[in-house]
């Protein structure tokens, strides 16, 4: 049911499907999206192999430290940041400029996105991330594995706190990387400092909301995914592009920018949402039913207690912990029947109208305009 709902992978663009080989945005996104990731990969993996090799100078345990934050980089993602970044800067500059002059400040996009992941993972205290065992977990592993003194999860716990700060310095070292000249590289840490501001203000909200479910509602909800995903998935690495090229602040492509990156950015959470219920593990890497067993009140929750008949209400007062996979099926299910899953798609699908419009307005090459558009229903039709 919501599973086709969010049917496609964003950003790593599917073969043309057939009667689909003269899509022109299908063709773009094809051909720069390979060429941007592998740019980004290279990137990471000469500057992190730099990175370890000082580290492991110091102790080989920190040598060891170092490469487990070094795989949380490299384990996959489908560097949809950087991805946002590179068309929000070649919309500016078009086709002729150089990629690798910038591609470091692309690159640091991942690594402060490495930071949140394995940060939000204590949080949440989940098991898996991208299929693989999430860094505290790991962690907690070794310390078993090694018969180390003390709590096997509170050593967990510390060292992923630890790697997240690590990629969040590296972030700051990679950027500085990139050739830009330096009055314009202090409007571009202004933009970045920014996004890091917004990032840990959604997530404080979104750790707010599990602790104070009754005092949230379908408006702070919406804000958590305004501020933790919106702003550092597509708002502010667009806007970063931009900065990236020169473009002033107070601009009209700014503007619109702004207003396609907000829409697109809250349309990500909204699918992530849907996802965190109904997504495949295979597919996503992290098991079904999360949110509805921490009881996390996102917005799709949140309008199933809205939506809900008096009936409806009271079994999901009644649901309590949820644990089993069979009481996780049983409230999706319940969820669903409230009405709040196609609402939720229906928010999804008026956001990505409003990017498109807002794209509409923006003076921008005519190949970003292109991929943007893509960009806007691939990053909100996908299983993971």
């Amino acid at each position: 049911m919501a599973n086709d709902a969010v049917a496609g992978n964003a950003l790593r663009v599917a073969p043309a499907q057939p009667g689909a080989t003269d899509d022109p945005v299908r063709r773009v996104l094809a051909a720069f999206t390979k060429e941007l990731v592998k740019g980004v990969d290279d990137t990471l993996a000469a500057f992190l192999a730099t990175e370890v090799d000082s580290l492991t100078e110091i102790d080989a345990a920190m040598g060891g430290f170092a490469a487990t934050a070094r795989d949380s980089v490299l384990a996959g993602g489908k560097r949809v940041r950087p991805t946002f970044a590179y068309w929000g800067w070649r919309g500016v500059v078009g086709g002729a400029e150089p990629l690798p002059t910038v591609l470091p400040a692309f690159a640091a996009l991942e690594l402060l996105h490495t930071f949140a992941l394995v940060h939000d993972d204590v949080m949440d205290a989940s098991d898996t991330r991208r299929g693989r065992p999430t860094a505290h977990r790991a962690a907690t592993a070794r310390h078993v594995a090694a018969g180390y003194a003390g709590d096997p999860a509170r050593f967990g716990e510390a060292v992923a706190v630890l790697v997240g700060d690590l990629c969040l310095v590296w972030a700051d070292r990679l950027l500085s990387h990139a050739t830009v000249a330096p009055a314009q590289l202090f409007e571009v840490r202004r933009c970045y400092d920014q996004m890091r501001i917004e990032t840990v203000a959604g997530q404080y909200l979104d750790v707010l909301g599990e602790n104070d479910p009754a005092n949230w509602s379908v408006d702070r909800a919406l804000r958590v995914a305004r501020y933790k995903t919106a702003s550092y998935t597509v708002q502010r690495p667009l806007l970063f592009g931009a900065c990236l090229a020169g473009v002033a602040a107070d601009t009209p492509l700014i503007a619109a920018y702004t207003r396609y990156g907000l829409a697109v950015g809250e349309a990500f959470q909204l699918c992530d949402d849907l996802l965190g219920v109904y997504g495949d593990p295979a597919t996503t890497g992290k098991p079904a039913g999360d949110d509805l067993r921490t009881g996390k009140p996102t917005a799709l929750l949140m309008l199933a207690r809205q939506l809900a008949t008096p009936g409806q209400r009271r079994a999901l007062e009644r649901a309590g912990p949820v644990t089993g996979a069979r009481d996780v099926a049983r409230l999706a299910e319940l969820v669903a029947d409230t009405g709040a899953v196609s609402r939720v798609e229906r928010m999804i699908s008026d956001r990505v109208s409003e990017a498109l419009t807002a794209l509409d307005t923006a003076s921008i090459d005519e190949t970003a305009r292109t991929a943007l558009t893509g960009l806007a229903t691939a990053a909100t039709m996908r299983r993971a």
